[in-house]
């Protein structure tokens, strides 16, 4: 297993580049980002339909480039789903609803589990969903199954509409197939999306069989449903799993983008709340040392013991042993010396000051 920091368990908070707070994930706000991207990304497939006849002639364009390359994989699994109920019906199913369970609960599993890691996960994850987004819009795809039936394949989820929720368009609940759009078949998210749990299951997953073997299990089988249902072409996945790499390519310098802004934010809301710009004072420090030293001025050094006041009208320090001048005095323990000793006329004249009268 691996080894676990205190953050993975849920208790750590993420530091925020350039200023002195930590993120914290919390989920009241990951829920609301999560549905917002989610519902973004249904209404753009709705907005991306794009004229039916290019997404048919992009269809037979893949088509004829898996035919070429010796690709076509799609027609011999469809015949065995749409031979077999026993595969066919299982198969529906899989692609029907684990597209829609298995994702968010690796999510979750993550925000709870490893959180340390949870930010990284999610932002590949949204990145590529997006990526994915542009690719409906530019490229309009018929699947297989709503090809002319001369070109040899089955639309499995209607024929095996009886055994499920779903009704004759794609996988949408019956009566709410008009919400979805049939020709966003180019990527296919149901595989990106699938790659992803895989790799982050392996990553994170710890080293038990159980956990590889479906980190590894889940993206193939994904696979290969989403072409024994006629849903998507091998190429399609192909594009699906390169979306997921260009998303994870993005991921690294979005997360550096996102804390940039993120510690502008802090700082501009501390300037706010405290009304002094953060190391102004050290600047304004820095300027006076400056400007002393442009001016040439030497400071004074005391002998060590001895201590040292300047005088605020830029008069002479006042240098004392650890002495004090009482009232009336200019020199420390003047009145001291002139009791014990007394005035001595053959000192005067050698520069000693009189004593005080």
């Amino acid at each position: 297993m691996p080894n676990r920091g205190p953050s993975d368990t849920g208790a750590g908070a993420e530091p925020v580049p350039g200023t002195g707070h930590r993120h914290r994930l919390r989920w009241w706000t990951e829920l609301p980002l999560l549905l917002l991207v989610y519902l973004a990304y249904s209404a753009g497939r709705l907005l991306a339909r794009g004229d039916v006849s290019t997404a048919v002639d992009h269809g037979l364009a893949i088509l004829r480039a898996e035919k070429a390359l010796w690709l076509n994989a799609e027609h011999p699994l469809n015949r065995l789903f749409t031979e077999h109920a026993w595969i066919g019906v299982p198969a529906d199913f899989w692609y029907a609803s684990l597209h829609y369970l298995v994702t968010p609960a690796v999510l979750i599993w993550m925000f709870r589990s490893r959180r340390v890691h949870y930010r990284a996960a999610r932002t590949w994850l949204l990145l590529s969903t997006f990526i994915g987004l542009i690719g409906f819009t530019l490229v309009p795809t018929c699947p297989p199954r709503l090809l002319d039936a001369t070109h040899g394949f089955v639309d499995t989820m209607a024929q095996y509409s009886a055994y499920g929720w779903w009704g004759t368009e794609a996988s949408a609940p019956r009566g709410l197939g008009g919400m979805t759009n049939q020709y966003a078949a180019m990527p296919s998210l149901h595989v990106g999306w699938a790659l992803w749990c895989g790799v982050v299951l392996w990553r994170h997953g710890g080293r038990g069989p159980l956990m590889r073997t479906a980190a590894v299990a889940y993206p193939l089988i994904t696979t290969v449903v989403v072409m024994g249902t006629a849903n998507h072409y091998f190429l399609d996945a192909v594009a699906g799993a390169a979306v997921m790499g260009a998303g994870l390519l993005l991921t690294a310098p979005g997360l550096r983008f996102v804390d940039r802004l993120r510690a502008r934010y802090a700082t501009a809301r501390a300037e706010a709340m405290t009304g002094v710009v953060p190391g102004a004072a050290g600047a304004d420090a820095g300027a006076v040392a400056g400007h002393g030293r442009a001016a040439g001025a030497d400071p004074v050094r005391a002998p060590a013991g001895v201590a040292v006041r300047t005088g605020t009208g830029g008069s002479s320090p006042v240098v004392g042993g650890g002495c004090q001048t009482a009232a009336g005095e200019r020199i420390p323990r003047q009145r001291k010396q002139s009791a014990e000793h007394g005035p001595r006329s053959s000192e005067a004249g050698d520069g000693s000051p009189a004593p005080a009268r």
